[in-house]
């Protein structure tokens, strides 16, 4: 995960559940910790005067399920192409997708994804009043999570 990061853009997390069978609210939770992070980073703390990420509750009726054979190329997307300017890269595509091929794989066929995106229509269930666009994805023992935040 640490290869699609990228400083004050893309911020990545993973790691192994310690609660016996997670389901989606645990994932969450690894979600809230993540945008917590982001609010504390200096870069963005005064694009977020008083923000705290929103509940548990709140962030699992934001996200969405991705089919499995779209997870490797949404994580490469939310890695490398830039939310506001989608002609700017973050990371070269070509090492976005074997970065993000290799998690998907890692984790295997089994695993839920999820992202803040209507599929269907495109719209954004923002989890931050800046841009931001989220993938997450466990296979019940692990989890990864990448969210790019952008401003306008």
């Amino acid at each position: 995960m640490a290869e699609l990061s990228t400083p004050m853009r893309v911020y990545v997390a993973a790691g192994r559940f310690t609660e016996s069978e997670p389901d989606l609210p645990e994932l969450a939770a690894q979600i809230r910790a993540l945008l917590a992070v982001v609010a504390a980073d200096e870069a963005w703390r005064r694009f977020l005067p008083g923000y705290a990420p929103p509940s548990v509750r709140e962030i699992c009726a934001a996200l969405e399920p991705v089919e499995m054979h779209e997870a490797a190329a949404f994580l490469a997307w939310v890695a490398a192409v830039d939310l506001v300017w989608p002609s700017h890269r973050h990371l070269p595509a070509e090492a976005a997708e074997r970065a993000a091929d290799r998690v998907v794989s890692l984790l295997g066929p089994e695993t839920s994804w999820w992202t803040n995106h209507d599929a269907g229509c495109g719209a954004v269930n923002g989890l931050t009043p800046l841009f931001d666009s989220l993938l997450a994805g466990t296979d019940g023992e692990y989890f990864v999570l990448a969210l790019q935040i952008a401003d306008d």
